[in-house]
């Protein structure tokens, strides 16, 4: 067995006979415990929360996206929707067309997005699964809205007596003259809701999905215009392979967008905020660790008449050295894994029971990542290292001698 290694293991497991040293060595133990727990479970928790905010998107984005570079909208022919059928990956694709309209219902109205789409879009996302009452039907003068519009205009389901009016401005350009402003300068939709869909507040009170050809109509577009193409890929497909297929076939009229790209916004803060919440319980953990250096300099002091007996022994000072970083190795490892077990309890305890909630029915999001074990225990090996070679710089000729 490697000597200081054998040495460094028996001061971990004896006692010392000054009974403040234990009372340190003890209090340090139990920090780096605390801390690496601590690390593991806020990580774990941040994890959930991704999952969970990105579940969103997951069913209101696809996998691909196809939007116009310029303008809101562009023109697909039927051989160009041929292509994109025969492109080896995509499962289905969907057309829609967004813009933005005027609401009203008895007195009561509100600003949203009316968002035209054909009978495909419900296999490309999961935005059926989102559904909170009613149904998804979506046919000629049928439409869906989020549970934030329907709770602002108050219009109840199934209401064919009474429908709610979306107005859109009339497309044109030039002045308004006198014959214009006799004329009406908007067009005039009346919708049946059949379905309320509920997801976040922000879409809760953004989307009306009506069918594409009303939409179509409502804004005077013709049957090849269309705002957007959403794609569903195999899960083994390429999306950059599958990007420049759409591209080839669409030409330079449209630019294609990931389900990431789409969301960048939301995927940059919520990797920020895992990174500054990963750097300040790692800031927690340098500062503890500063326990391991001063435990292991009283430990050298407490040892010390030791030290002199395996020098006269013949003993190097490089090997007394080494003795005592593998104790903060031991330490600072043993302490970690104890953390990270104590950690994964919790978390475990979390997905079983759920016993932190956030609403009454909804458990706090947490997940457990193999790669969040590593992260923790990479981070106190590596600070244990530095803080053990530290500590172990102490040992000196001089020391031993005196």
């Amino acid at each position: 067995m490697n000597f200081p290694f054998y040495i460094a293991k028996r001061y971990l497991r004896s006692k010392s006979s000054q009974n403040a040293v234990n009372i340190i060595n003890f209090i340090t133990f139990l920090v780096i415990v605390i801390g690496s727990a601590a690390l593991f479970v806020v990580l774990s928790a941040f994890a959930g929360l991704k999952t969970f905010s990105l579940s969103f998107t997951n069913s209101f984005d696809p996998d691909l996206k196809a939007i116009p570079i310029t303008g809101k909208t562009f023109s697909i022919s039927p051989e160009e929707e041929a292509q994109l059928g025969a492109i080896e990956g995509v499962t289905h694709f969907s057309k829609e067309l967004e813009e933005r309209a005027y609401l009203t219902f008895r007195g009561k109205s509100c600003i949203a997005y009316i968002k035209g789409i054909d009978d495909n879009y419900r296999t490309v996302t999961g935005v059926d699964s989102t559904l909170y009452f009613g149904n998804w039907g979506i046919t000629e003068y049928n439409a869906v809205m989020g549970i934030g519009l329907y709770n602002l205009l108050g219009a109840p389901v199934d209401n064919y007596q009474t429908p709610i009016s979306v107005l859109v401005p009339k497309p044109g350009k030039g002045s308004i003259n006198q014959q214009s402003l006799n004329a009406k300068p908007y067009n005039q939709l009346p919708l049946v809701i059949s379905g309320v869909y509920a997801v976040e507040e922000n879409l809760d009170k953004k989307y009306l999905f009506a069918h594409l050809p009303l939409v179509q109509s409502l804004l005077e577009k013709d049957t090849s215009q269309i705002s957007g193409i959403n794609f569903k890929l195999n899960n083994s497909s390429s999306e950059e392979t599958i990007k420049q297929a759409v591209l080839s076939s669409l030409g330079n009229k449209v630019l294609v967008l990931s389900r990431q790209e789409l969301n960048s916004t939301l995927y940059r803060m919520l990797n920020t905020e895992n990174l500054a919440t990963y750097l300040i319980f790692t800031l927690v953990l340098i500062i503890a660790l500063f326990n391991v250096v001063g435990a292991i300099i009283m430990l050298i002091l407490d040892k010390q008449q030791n030290s002199k007996t395996l020098y006269s022994l013949g003993t190097t000072i490089k090997e007394l050295r080494r003795v005592y970083f593998i104790q903060g190795i031991l330490v600072t490892t043993l302490g970690g894994l104890i953390g990270v077990l104590l950690g994964s309890l919790l978390i475990g305890s979390q997905l079983a029971f759920g016993w932190l909630k956030i609403t009454a029915t909804l458990a706090y999001p947490v997940e457990y990542d193999y790669a969040n074990v590593f992260i923790v225990l990479g981070t106190i090996v590596v600070l244990g290292y530095i803080s053990s070679k530290i500590a172990s710089s102490r040992i000196s000729k001089k020391l031993i001698e005196a």
